[in-house]
């Protein structure tokens, strides 16, 4: 290593900070936070970094003086003159004081690292001056995959310290404790910022066991393929789970996303073939989770819209198991936007509706009359097979046959097709295409946008 990562406490320590431009500002305000009493000098301090600092700061402007190293524990220069950078740099040592000079790590005898702040859980990453963009996108990565409540979880368990050490004389013991707190249902009840919850569940582990048995569910919905529609808090889900039983539509990158050891099971549905029926699905959930593993039910799209979702979370209230739900982009809102059709639009479409064109014994019974209203786009999930009852029943109670209409195929997917045509021509245009599932109908004049919104070359 080139630097050893430390973490030094400057709360109430004052640093010297020379320039007064942008870089210099922005070096301030990191400090700051960190607690700092700022001195900052320069001849020309910018209105915006003086207006960022406030009166518990000193602000002098004039040319540096050697004496402005006096009382400080660390300094920073960040101005444009190298000579001036390379005196301070010099004194700096010369007094044992920390010092940074702004892009020059061969004057730097401590740098910044770009930082995900959870105060007090912090993350800091470095590339010791080399590449500080690559540090700032691999920061980035991390904002995503950490979340912004983790800081409260970091305080709880800080509370309790002394608790657990009390209780638990060995050091394996509050180890297991704490991996518990920190994997399970009460790190949950704080990221979902039930802190109450979360607080009153740890003293009711703490007193009754050295560790928690249950176990937990996560309906996650995992949207319509694409996975960098997945939400923060579905990929940390998919992450900690023990068990995973997902369905047909979602996409192989997306369970690859889940942790690697975990046990996947295939319970999804096909027409005409399920492999498992929903009343087993539900009870597994259930069993599962009685034994204490942490079971994630993974569902393409959203879990609530034509996911079946809350059947099975009935059988998890009644049976007592803690769940969660994590709504997912639903097909609709992502196919149709990945088509450049927007489903609503001022001087088309004023309301929208979500329909299912899955047929029950050869026939789909639909309230037609209300589908065909004019400034609505209809939305037909589980289609491709009553398409061309659709497109006919539609037509039968009044909607124009010149009305346009949009299969899409494997939306958000790089290998999308999108197929457009009216409600008299549809049906012949698939006829003459290999259309595969998952599909998604869109019907009405939004589909005509299509063509010059359309941003995903087919």
């Amino acid at each position: 290593m080139d630097y050893l990562p430390i973490f030094i406490r400057l709360k109430g320590q004052g640093v010297l900070v020379v320039g007064g431009g942008h870089v210099a500002g922005r070096k301030a305000r990191l400090l700051v936070q960190a607690g700092a009493r700022i001195r900052m000098v320069a001849t020309s301090i910018e209105p915006a970094v003086a207006a960022s600092l406030d009166k518990t700061h000193e602000l002098i402007e004039r040319a540096f003086e050697a004496d402005d190293l006096v009382g400080m524990a660390l300094v920073v220069a960040a101005t444009d003159d190298n000579s001036l950078n390379r005196e301070i740099h010099d004194l700096a040592i010369k007094r044992n004081l920390p010092v940074n000079v702004v892009d020059q790590p061969s004057m730097c005898s401590f740098i910044f690292p770009s930082v995900v702040n959870r105060n007090p859980l912090i993350v800091a990453v470095s590339s010791g001056g080399r590449a500080p963009v690559l540090a700032r996108l691999l920061r980035a990565r991390l904002e995503t995959l950490i979340p912004s409540s983790l800081g409260e979880l970091a305080l709880l368990m800080g509370r309790y310290r002394a608790s657990v050490k009390q209780r638990f004389s060995s050091f394996s013991q509050r180890m297991r404790f704490w991996e518990h707190v920190a994997n399970g249902p009460i790190a949950e009840l704080v990221v979902s910022g039930q802190l109450e919850k979360a607080e009153l569940m740890l003293r009711q582990s703490l007193e009754e066991s050295n560790e928690y048995k249950g176990g937990e569910v996560y309906l996650v919905g995992a949207g319509p393929g694409d996975p960098d529609l997945l939400t923060f808090r579905a990929l940390r889900l998919m992450q900690q789970a023990d068990v995973v039983l997902y369905d047909r539509l979602v996409s192989p990158p997306i369970l690859a996303m889940c942790r690697a050891d975990a046990d996947r099971i295939h319970v999804g549905k096909e027409r005409k073939q399920h492999t498992m029926p929903q009343s087993e699905i539900s009870k597994m959930l259930v069993s599962l989770a009685q034994e204490g593993k942490r079971v994630l039910r993974l569902k393409g799209g959203d879990p609530f819209i034509f996911g079946r979702g809350g059947e099975e979370i009935e059988e998890l209230a009644a049976a007592g198991i803690p769940f969660q739900v994590v709504p997912g982009i639903t097909a609709a809102s992502g196919c149709a936007s990945y088509a450049g059709i927007p489903l609503t639009h001022r001087d088309y479409a004023q309301s929208v509706r979500f329909v299912t064109g899955h047929l029950k014994d050869e026939s789909c019974e639909l309230d037609w009359e209300h589908l065909v209203q004019t400034g609505q786009t209809v939305v037909f999930y589980m289609g491709l097979v009553s398409l061309p009852l659709i497109c006919s029943e539609l037509i039968r109670h009044g909607r124009s046959p010149d009305t346009p209409i949009a299969l899409v195929q494997q939306g958000t997917l790089p290998q999308q097709k999108v197929y457009t045509a009216t409600l008299a021509t549809m049906a012949a245009v698939i006829e003459s295409q290999e259309v595969r599932a998952p599909t998604l109908i869109i019907v009405g004049e939004v589909v005509k946008l299509h063509e010059t919104l359309n941003w995903i070359s087919n």
